[in-house]
């Protein structure tokens, strides 16, 4: 079958969906970068890491190897070759791969669609966990209310808890105008509203007295930069 792309056109992105697709058809819940990993596909308490790229390189290597120290299972994901006898070191590349404990997912990109084949799975490499690491993923997918990113994509605003939890708050006094904290968590924007408004990261709150903000004018920008999330949330609100 011919292809209907040339890999020198691929971006990481465009494996994105297709092997989301798959990990959804296998039960999984599926996100993209979470705390710089490509996707992230959890499972009951399982917990897998694959990392996309359009050609194999060292890079690659080293990033699914750093994975291993938090995931029970990490794949590499690659487009499939369009030739594998003219495929350099094609077999040497699968065998180091398999030594280092590491899965190959491939993504054949026909003219009928997009097909993901699972060319081998993970073996069980001797890497010592960083169990605390793997926490941290595990509670920034828990925090995230849906999936707003694209794996692979570069150069665009990530929208991880911390920015949704900052974007819930903006809604609220966008709203109803001048708030406390207090009210705030009232209202279901979380344990960590006050120190979100403290700190300010983004620049989208305003102190206008003691323990009293309101929405800055960037704020109100902000908002209209992520209509998905706003309606979501104010939604949410309204059904409660």
């Amino acid at each position: 079958m011919r292809y209907i792309m040339r890999l020198p056109s691929l971006k990481e992105s465009d494996l994105y969906y297709p092997i989301r697709e798959y990990l959804l058809s296998q039960g999984y819940k599926v996100n993209a970068e979470v705390k710089n990993c490509d996707i992230t596909a959890t499972r009951n308490k399982e917990l897998i890491i694959i990392e996309l790229k359009t050609h194999f390189n060292a890079t690659l290597l080293i990033q699914a190897a750093d994975r291993q120290r938090v995931a029970d299972a990490v794949y590499v994901a690659l487009p499939h070759p369009a030739d594998f006898g003219k495929h350099r070191n094609w077999k040497g590349m699968c065998n180091l791969l398999k030594r280092l404990g590491i899965g190959l997912i491939l993504v054949h990109f026909l003219k009928s669609g997009p097909r993901v084949e699972v060319s081998f799975h993970p073996g069980a490499p001797p890497v010592r966990k960083q169990y605390k690491k793997r926490g941290v993923i595990l509670r920034e997918i828990r925090d995230r209310s849906g999936e707003y990113n694209i794996g692979g994509i570069t150069r665009t605003k990530l929208i991880t808890a911390y920015r949704e939890a900052a974007i819930v708050i903006a809604c609220h006094l966008d709203t109803s105008g001048k708030l406390s904290p207090a009210e705030l968590r009232a209202k279901g924007t979380g344990k960590r509203t006050q120190s979100i408004l403290s700190k300010n990261y983004y620049g989208w709150f305003e102190r206008v007295d003691r323990g009293i903000y309101e929405l800055h004018p960037e704020g109100k920008k902000a908002l209209l930069e992520y209509p998905e999330l706003v309606k979501f949330h104010r939604t949410k609100d309204i059904s409660k």
